[in-house]
Formats: structure tokens, C-alpha cells, sequence
């Protein structure tokens, strides 16, 4: 049975693979060599698989650099959108940065114009005063020319009345040296009354017309007072409102703020102290009232400026960043589990400056375990914040920073993935999303 199979395979072989010689022709003799087809059918097998192995290799080199190249331009395109956005990213960031800068600027000029309002405001009041003192004066001054006036009618009359009882009994003494010198002595005390009573007439006109002067100069200034008093309270509307907002939208309690600030600034005097305009225990004018109630908004939009000096309203990267995490609960990778993330991340290149958000005084600066290298600040109203993960720290422990002050560089120390800065808000120890302060200013400035 095998050797029919046998012989069958070999047939069917013989049919297409037959036996081939392959002869060797050397100077001396003559060889061969005898390919029986099995021989030839392992050979075609063989080179049927190296060319198909050929073939299959080529196409998957190919496919293989047709994909890497779509890849590399697909990747490409995507740099070209990232570089795109950052650059957009930028400059916004860049006109933020102007619009905040020109705010501030005008707000300068704000108080400004409200100190130069508040000087002209205290010189108006000054000058009506004064013109209220002149009246009194004029007015004094013109009752007693009419006491005189009248008093000078009432002695005319008088001596009118003995000159009348004089002519009745004159038939006895008309020749008498004594009578004549007494009718010179009245005629000349007559002469003197008649030209103090028109001076007193001439002297009260005189007075009427400078108290209607003055009158109309006091109503002049009432009407530029209230000029200048709606010019400073819609200043203050202006100025005030603003900021209690941001405070608000902070999530801090603004009278709290206050009192705590006033505390600290607990001197008196200066152009900030309350108009006082009456000794005698009389109510205070409706001007002066109203001077007060401004120059209580002034005060407070004074303290509003102390605070938001201390509190971190600011950003800590003012060169280009990318924005790479934001604060919440996020998936941990070695876990699995979620964690809370307790502040955010800012992205950019190693040496980055890096800047305090605030006045303060800096209560760490050194390595921080997982926060590798990190900078505490300490500031009012128990806020403190904290910088993580720099390259180079350049405060030191107990020092105090100002806003805007540089206090290290950005790096990838501790436990990061890339260099960036983890900035975190503290406050009373509780983690705060650091974007409501950063928000909230950026609403204002």
C-alpha cells in the first residue's frame, strides 16, 4: 500500500517537476548533477516562500510608513493647533494683563481727582464760612447804625421840643449872651447828628448791598458745592461698588475686612478726618453731613485698597503659561481612587519667574516632601498661599514679600510629570479654589 502511494507521488511529481541533469563541463571531463523532483519541489517550495515573504515584508513596510507618515503630519497639525492656541492664549492673557494695568491706572487717577475734589470741597466750605462770619459782621454792624439812627431822630427831637420851650420864654432873655450860645451849641449838635445819621443811612446801605453780594456769592458757591458733591459720590459709587463686589465674589466678609484693616490703621487726622463745623452742640448742616458721608466712603474705599493689597488677587506667572490643571477631586493613577487636587497648575518652562500674589510674610522655604521645592506666605485675614515644585527658591523663612515681589522659579521638584507650579489658597488651613480670587480681580481690574 505505501509503495502504490509511493509510486503514485512520484508519478504525479514526474508530471510537473521531471527529472532534470545539470552538466559540468570542466578542460578534462565532463560532470552532472541530477535533480530528481522531490529535489526540485523543496527548491520551488523555498523560493516560492522567500518571494513570498519578500512580497509580504515590502507591503508591510509600506503600510507601515504610509501610517508613521499620516501620523507625523496629523501630529504636526496638531502642534501647529496647540502653538496656535498658546499663542492666542497669550495674547489674551497679555491683553488682560493691559486692560488690569490701564484699570489701575485710571483708578489711580480716580483717587487722584477725588483728593484734589476733597481740597477744593474743604476750601469751599472755608470761604462760605468766612462769607457766613462777613454777614454776621454786616449784619451787627447794621442794627446798631439803625440803634444810632434812631437814637440821633429821638435826641433831635428832643432838643427840637427845648428849642420850642426856649422861643416861648425868650421875651425875658432875648438879649442874653446866654441863650445865643446855647441855640450854637444845639444848631451845632443838630449839624452833627444830621451827618452821623447820614452816614448811618449810607454806612446801612452800604451793608444791605455787600449782604446781597454775599448772598448771592454764598448761593454761587452751594450750587458749585453740590456740584462737587455729585461729582464725589458718583466717584465713590463708582470706585466703592466695584471692589465690595470682588471682596463678595471672594467669599470674604466685607465688614469683617474692614474692621480688621481699620485696626491695623487705627490713626486719625489727615484729609480723611470728619468735617466739624460747630462747637455749640447744633446739628451739623445738611453739607456737612453730606462731606462726612464722603469723606466716610473715601475712608472705606482706602481700607478697600489696604485689603486688596493683602489678599491674593493676583496671578503668580506673569510670562507665558498653559493652564494644565484646575482645583477639585481628579483620578488617581497609582490608586485609582479620586483625590482632591488643592490648588491649580500652571505650566511653562524651568526658570520661569514666579511672583507673590499678595502682601505677606513667608512662614516656609525649603523641600516639602511631594511638593518637592515650596514657599509658604502667611498673609492677613488668615489667607496663606503656597508655591510648589520651583527650581529655585529666592525668599527666605521670616521675610516679607511684597505683591508682585519674585520668590523662586518654576521647576519639576517633588512628585510631577512635567515642570509646572502648583499654587494653592489656604484659608483658616481649608484649601480654597485659588481661580475665585484670580477671577474675581480679573472682573475688576
Amino acid at each position: 500500500m505505501r509503495s502504490r502511494l509511493a509510486i503514485r507521488v512520484h508519478s504525479l511529481l514526474e508530471r510537473y517537476f521531471p527529472e532534470r541533469r545539470v552538466f559540468l563541463r570542466s578542460d578534462k571531463d565532463t560532470r552532472f548533477i541530477r535533480l530528481r523532483p522531490h529535489v526540485q519541489l523543496i527548491g520551488f517550495a523555498g523560493s516560492t516562500a522567500i518571494v513570498a515573504w519578500a512580497i509580504i515584508a515590502t507591503a508591510i513596510l509600506l503600510m507601515d510608513s504610509i501610517g508613521s507618515g499620516n501620523f507625523r503630519e496629523q501630529a504636526k497639525r496638531d502642534q501647529r493647533t496647540y502653538e496656535a492656541r498658546l499663542n492666542y492664549l497669550a495674547s489674551e492673557r497679555d491683553r488682560r494683563a493691559e486692560e488690569a494695568l490701564a484699570a489701575q491706572e485710571r483708578f489711580n487717577s480716580a483717587l487722584q481727582q477725588i483728593s484734589r475734589m476733597q481740597s477744593q470741597l474743604l476750601e469751599s466750605e472755608t470761604r462760605r464760612r468766612e462769607l457766613e462770619t462777613g454777614v454776621e459782621v454786616i449784619q451787627t454792624t447794621l442794627r446798631r447804625a439803625m440803634k444810632e439812627r434812631d437814637f440821633a431822630r429821638k435826641a433831635e427831637k428832643e432838643l427840637r421840643v427845648a428849642m420850642a420851650e426856649n422861643a416861648g420864654q425868650g421875651g425875658v432873655a432875648q438879649s442874653g449872651t446866654g441863650s445865643d450860645s446855647a441855640l450854637d451849641m444845639l444848631a451845632m449838635a443838630l449839624a452833627d447828628t444830621a451827618a452821623e445819621r447820614d452816614k448811618v443811612i449810607a454806612d446801612a446801605q452800604d451793608a444791605l448791598q455787600q449782604a446781597d453780594d454775599m448772598a448771592f456769592q454764598i448761593k454761587l458757591m452751594q450750587d458749585q458745592n453740590d456740584q462737587i458733591f455729585r461729582q464725589l459720590e458718583e466717584a465713590m459709587t463708582v470706585s466703592v461698588k466695584p471692589l465690595d463686589k470682588m471682596f463678595r465674589a471672594a467669599g470674604m466678609n466685607t465688614e469683617s475686612i474692614i474692621s480688621q484693616v481699620r485696626r491695623g490703621y487705627s490713626g486719625q487726622g489727615g484729609p480723611l478726618t470728619p468735617l466739624t463745623f460747630s462747637t455749640k452742640g447744633e446739628e451739623p448742616s445738611p453739607d456737612a453731613t453730606r462731606a462726612n458721608r464722603i469723606i466716610n466712603q473715601m475712608d472705606r474705599l482706602n481700607l478697600y485698597r489696604i485689603a486688596a493689597e493683602k489678599a491674593p488677587f493676583a496671578i503668580p506667572v506673569k510670562n507665558a503659561y498653559r493652564f494644565t490643571s484646575g482645583f477639585g477631586y481628579r483620578r488617581d493613577p497609582k490608586t485609582g481612587g479620586k483625590r482632591l487636587h488643592k490648588g491649580v497648575d500652571f505650566a511653562g518652562p524651568v526658570g520661569t519667574p514666579l511672583y507673590a500674589t499678595a502682601d505677606g510674610v513667608v512662614t516656609h522655604a525649603g523641600w516639602g516632601s511631594g511638593y518637592g521645592r515650596l514657599v509658604k506666605i502667611q498673609h492677613e485675614f488668615g489667607i496663606e498661599t503656597r508655591y510648589a515644585h520651583m527650581s529655585k527658591i529666592r525668599v527666605s523663612v521670616g521675610q516679607r514679600v511684597s505683591r508682585g515681589q519674585r520668590i523662586g522659579d518654576m521647576g519639576a521638584s517633588g512628585r510631577v510629570t512635567g515642570p509646572h507650579l502648583h499654587y494653592e489658597v489656604r484659608v483658616g488651613g481649608k484649601a480654597v479654589n485659588p481661580m475665585i480670587y484670580i477671577k474675581a480681580a480679573n472682573d475688576v481690574f
